[in-house]
């Protein structure tokens, strides 16, 4: 019974991950993913800087 056994011990490491063969399906599918996000990021800046689309919100009435 050593004194040093307290506390949490380190976790064993993990093994490196294997680099995957993309075939040509895998590279197009990526392609398009970029691309896809690519225009979700465009539709984005575009509709801040128009400002709000409705300006309703609470109708409050004239009374105290």
């Amino acid at each position: 019974m050593s004194g040093r056994d307290g506390g949490k011990k380190k976790p064993l490491k993990a093994p490196k991950k294997d680099q995957k063969v993309l075939d040509d399906e895998d590279m197009a599918y990526k392609q398009k993913q970029k691309e896809q996000q690519k225009a979700l990021a465009e539709a984005a800046k575009k509709a801040s800087q128009r400002g709000p689309l409705v300006t309703g919100g609470i109708k409050k009435s004239g009374k105290k």
